[in-house]
This record gives structure tokens, sequence and C-alpha cells, in this order.
């Protein structure tokens, strides 16, 4: 296998597109772990709910695609070769959740977020330039990322059905993985950001939810 070193520009460059391609194009992802939802049993839900889960489940899986993205981007324009290897280490272990949402989705009758090419070419190019500004702004800016990815994951885990244990089984190990995600970027160096700069985050984080709902 091709070392660190090894890797030429155009390299890089369609290692990206290859993750691309694997994040956006349906059932490509293959996750390394099985789903925490295999464990438990199905239950029935209203046609109503699983419309509402669903929506959530699309939320979650749009979540994990910019994720890829965002790290995708800050690996490629990363300073040092331990936060680049930090970055696709991480975006390695969100292919994971990417698989278990989609599955969910596609379980409950409906498909991921048509939007999801959108997003996944915005945020590569948000992880870009957080690269290229400091390796500690773009771990700073996994840190924050995922604090949001916690909260939503908060807010989802009440409105689940209180009998749907498959897709609540999906988002309780998402949780601990996302929060780890955070606490080690912090640990690696990243900056702390400031209140007004997380309140800028979470105002775009909302048109990704409000959108990626029904669409």
């Amino acid at each position: 296998m091709a070392s660190e070193r090894q890797y030429s520009p155009v390299d890089r460059l369609l290692l990206q597109a290859d993750a691309a391609l694997r994040t956006l194009l349906p059932f490509s992802g293959a996750s390394s772990r099985p789903s925490p939802a295999i464990v438990q049993n199905e239950t029935e839900l209203s046609s109503e709910e699983s419309r509402h889960v669903a929506g959530l489940m699309r939320i979650n899986h749009t979540g994990e695609v910019c994720a890829q993205a965002l790290y995708q981007g800050q690996a490629l324009t990363a300073k040092l070769p331990q936060v680049r290897s930090a970055m696709e280490h991480a975006a390695d272990e969100e292919i994971d959740h990417l698989a278990w949402c989609e599955q969910r989705i596609r379980e409950l009758g409906s498909q991921p977020s048509v939007l999801n090419p959108l997003f996944y070419g915005l945020s590569f190019g948000v992880g870009a330039v957080a690269g290229l500004v400091s390796d500690r702004v773009s771990l700073g800016f996994v840190a924050a990322t995922e604090d949001q990815v916690c909260k939503h994951l908060d807010e989802h885990l009440e409105q689940l059905p209180e009998h749907d244990a498959k897709s609540r089984a999906i988002l309780e190990q998402m949780r601990i993985d996302e929060q780890q995600h955070a606490n080690s970027a912090l640990a690696a160096g990243g900056v702390r950001f400031p209140a007004p700069i997380k309140f800028g985050m979470t105002l775009l984080s909302k048109v990704m939810t409000k959108s990626t709902y029904r669409v």
C-alpha cells in the first residue's frame, strides 16, 4: 500500500472523487460495524410515524454526508500528516453512520435527500478552507460541528416513537461516536470556537434540517 508521502496531488484528487462517489451513490458505503438496529425487533409504525422517522433519519443521513465532505476537504488541505491521517480515520468511522441511516431510511419505505450532492459540495469547500487556515482551526471546526450533530441527535431521540427500537439504537450509537470525535478533536489541539461562530453554524444547520426533512 502506498505510504503518506507517495500520494501525489493528482492521486489525492482521485481519492477525493472516489470518496465523493462512495458517499453519494446509493448503497455504495459499506459499514465496518454491523448496524445496532439488527439486534432490535421491528415494530409496526403508523404511516404518519414512518414518514416522521424517515424524515429524521434523512436529516441524519445528510448530516453524515456533510461530515464525510467536511473531513475529506480538511484532509486535502491539512498541513500536518498526523492531522490529515486523523481526518481520514474519522471519515472512515462516519461511513458506518452513513450506511446505517441509509439502510433504515430504505426500511421505512423512503429514500435519502436529493439535496445531498449540494450539501456535500458546500461542506467539502468549508472543510478545505478550514484546513488552509490552520490545523487547529480545522480541528476546532470538527469539534464545533460534532457538538451541533450531538444536539440534533438528542432532539431526534426525543421525537422518536417509544416503540421504534431500531432507529433509537442507531441514533444512540451515533451519539456516542460523535461525542468521541468532538473530544478527540479538542484533545488534538483544536480551538474552541466562540459563541457567535457557533450561533452562525446553528443557523446554517437549521437550513439543512428543514430542507432535507421532506426532500
